[in-house]
């Protein structure tokens, strides 16, 4: 499955690396592709185009603030939950927004 996630947290400094980090790792290791966006301290990282939101299956925002540019997801199925979660448990996270998605 292809993912695209953002992760983003008020300060914009540690949390928003540490889930982008885990939750990449994570993907990889139950067999999914994904790009993580960091929206931190210093603007946009690693930016989703257009073409990666229009092939991606599913969208996880890891978010503690509003993600910039939220709209280009508009069409997608979209997974919202908090950076904290993405670094504690960052394959159940995924594993939950999978189920979701299957059940929409």
């Amino acid at each position: 499955m292809k993912i695209v996630a953002v992760t983003a947290c008020p300060v914009g400094i540690a949390h928003t690396y540490m889930a982008a980090a885990a939750l990449q790792k994570a993907a990889v290791n139950l067999g999914h592709t994904m790009k993580v966006e960091t929206q931190g301290s210093i603007g946009i990282e690693n930016k989703i185009t257009q073409k990666e939101v229009d092939e991606a299956d599913l969208v996880i925002l890891a978010a503690d603030v509003a993600v910039k540019e939220e709209m280009r997801f508009k069409n997608k199925f979209i997974y919202k939950t908090e950076s904290q979660k993405a670094i504690k448990n960052p394959k159940g996270l995924i594993t939950e927004a999978l189920v979701q998605f299957n059940e929409k």
